[in-house]
């Protein structure tokens, strides 16, 4: 989530397993349960579609694509209206609106009533509901952690949310071949009723957010206020564009390596999802050295570093062959993405908290994951007609070199944010 201030943003040695209070502890459970919950049921929707409904091709992409797209333009009101309610109660509706709308499912399977028009209502639902939830917690947290423990909660939310994607999909591949996929969707459900118990948990009385010297109450001009301020800042505005283009070129070849690997070069359905569950430990390893690497080289070369070396490894998986070669640069290539994606996503998001003012952040949040979203499913879509021309190993090689261009794109100096600034300055005063 963000980062720490430049000056005294480090932990002391040995200090990065403290307490950070009971508050922080139920937030974490909670999302450490909704995020093994999602991950349980991964592919559920997609083979519902196939298994059940004699969904084609088209309809499992336009499905795929509908959470994102869809959702985030649903969710684009979404964001004005999060930051002036109380955060944990955005946050527990977003979990039930998520858990009924899931349940709604097996229930119509169960009655014979599924259709395809259902899957993808409640697959815009969820996707807008999931960046409600992004943006109202992202504020919650930084209400809850101190500043200089940013790095350290968000590294701990960071490994979590590697280990729930290492262990998750395979586990639940294991429970769709025993009950079949639409008992992962239940899991998943449950997942975020108990979720929203955690969030209930936390306890204390947290304060009705307002605008400064202003009612608080929606306005029309809120729902450009997330982009208005990400595109003023002078950090946010080259990260914004990094993350926006480094995860859109990431996430368009993802379907077309299943193409390659399962499609032309013969390996296996499980040789596939080992692949790419094995490196996951990477995210472990990265996400519990971003803090000793901030404390020893400064929070800013970190980001640099972590943020260029992760640009380096995608254009690997073009050049995959097949047999236990292939797989073995695969999981080589894996491994160290996700290793430098481990280490830059906490600093990554400590920085954006750290240079957005607390009356800002569901904005700002709810603004960039709208943004993420939709450029993540314009890219896929044109990678994938990318591929129908040249190829799918092409079209990976050319989102590698493409991605390698994306360094240039972070800040190149480190800046004091605006509301620190004036914090200061007054002071002084």
């Amino acid at each position: 989530m963000a980062e720490v201030a430049a000056s005294g943003g480090g932990e002391r040695p040995g200090r990065s397993r403290r307490s950070l209070g009971r508050q922080f502890g139920w937030l974490w459970a909670a999302y450490a349960v909704s995020a093994f919950g999602t991950r349980l049921a991964f592919d559920a929707f997609p083979l519902i579609a196939i298994l059940a409904l004699d969904a084609g091709p088209t309809q499992v992409s336009v499905l795929a694509a509908a959470g994102f797209a869809v959702g985030a333009m649903v969710a684009v009101p979404l964001g004005p209206w999060v930051e002036f309610r109380r955060k944990r109660a955005v946050m527990i509706a977003m979990d039930l609106v998520r858990c009924a709308a899931l349940l709604s499912v097996p229930a119509a399977f169960a009655l014979g009533l599924l259709g395809f028009g259902q899957l993808l209502f409640v697959a815009v639902v969820v996707g807008a509901a999931d960046i409600a939830f992004s943006a109202a917690s992202g504020a919650s947290l930084k209400a809850l952690v101190r500043t200089q423990d940013l790095l350290v909660a968000n590294g701990r939310l960071e490994s979590t949310s590697w280990t729930a994607l290492m262990l998750g999909p395979p586990l639940g591949g294991a429970a769709i071949g025993l009950f079949g996929p639409v008992m992962t969707v239940v899991a998943d459900a449950v997942s975020f009723l108990l979720s929203a118990l955690g969030i209930r948990a936390i306890g204390g009385k947290e304060p009705h957010p307002g605008r400064t010297g202003q009612p608080s109450r929606f306005r029309a001009g809120d729902l450009l206020d997330g982009w208005r301020y990400i595109l003023a800042g002078p950090m946010l505005r080259p990260l914004f564009f990094n993350m926006i283009l480094n995860n859109g070129l990431i996430m368009a070849t993802s379907p077309l390596l299943i193409v390659l690997m399962v499609g032309e070069l013969g390996f296996a359905p499980w040789q596939y999802g080992l692949a790419f569950a094995v490196p996951c430990v990477g995210g472990l390893i990265g996400s519990r050295l971003a803090q000793p690497l901030v404390q020893r080289f400064g929070r800013h070369r970190t980001l640099l570093t972590a943020g260029t070396l992760r640009a380096c490894w995608l254009l690997g998986l073009a050049f995959i062959g097949p047999g236990a070669a292939g797989l073995v640069l695969v999981m080589v290539v894996e491994l160290g993405l996700i290793t430098c994606s481990g280490v830059f996503n906490p600093v990554f998001a400590t920085y954006r908290l750290d240079h957005t003012p607390s009356d800002r952040v569901a904005r700002t949040l709810s603004a960039w994951s709208v943004t993420s979203k939709l450029s993540i499913a314009a890219l896929t879509g044109l990678w994938g007609l990318l591929a129908g021309v040249t190829g799918p190993r092409t079209a990976i090689g050319i989102a590698g070199i493409l991605i390698l261009a994306t360094p240039l794109l972070l800040p190149r100096r480190d800046h004091v944010p605006p509301h620190e600034r004036e914090s200061a300055e007054g002071s002084r005063a």
